[in-house]
């Protein structure tokens, strides 16, 4: 057997016979790979889904509690605080009854006292995306997010 022979059968040979294990490393790639990749999609969805309802609860609440503050009436400030938090959870894809998820509460009686500071709390519901119904017995399906904002009425405003 010659020398060139001799490298080239021991260089295409392996432990386990003719060849080795040539082609094995693109397999166990692809399949670990696939195996990582479907738990990261599914955390990016779920962390995006539960960032937009920060953002949807934060948005709600700042807005609710300016709507309230500059309206000329309580009652106004009320019906268009709820029209914006519809606006806010909307923008986001959430479709919840925008005066269920909303709390307000005043500092002094009357809500538009000068100079009284108006809380705004709005919280939803986030679903976890990709979970069964019949799963709800065992583990959480949504997780609770939500958002308190304080303004306060301006201290030149006319007394209601």
């Amino acid at each position: 057997m010659t020398a060139a022979r001799w490298l080239r059968r021991r260089l295409m040979s392996g432990p386990r016979g003719p060849m080795g294990d040539a082609g094995s490393a693109v397999v166990e790639f692809v399949t670990v790979g696939v195996l990582m990749l479907i738990p990261t999609v599914y955390l990016i969805v779920t962390l995006s889904r539960i960032q937009a309802g920060i953002f949807a609860t934060e948005g709600a609440a700042r807005a609710a509690g300016r709507a309230i503050t500059a309206a000329d009436t309580e009652a106004e400030g009320r019906a268009l605080a709820g029209m914006v938090v519809g606006y806010a959870l909307a923008d986001q894809g959430f479709d919840d009854d925008p005066f269920s998820v909303t709390t307000v509460t005043c500092s002094a009686t009357p809500c538009l006292t000068p100079q009284a500071s108006v809380t705004v709390t709005v919280e939803v519901s986030v679903d976890l995306p990709g979970v069964p119904g019949f799963a709800a017995d065992v583990i959480p399906t949504s997780i609770p997010v939500s958002a308190t904002h304080t303004a306060v009425v301006d201290r030149f405003r006319g007394r209601p």
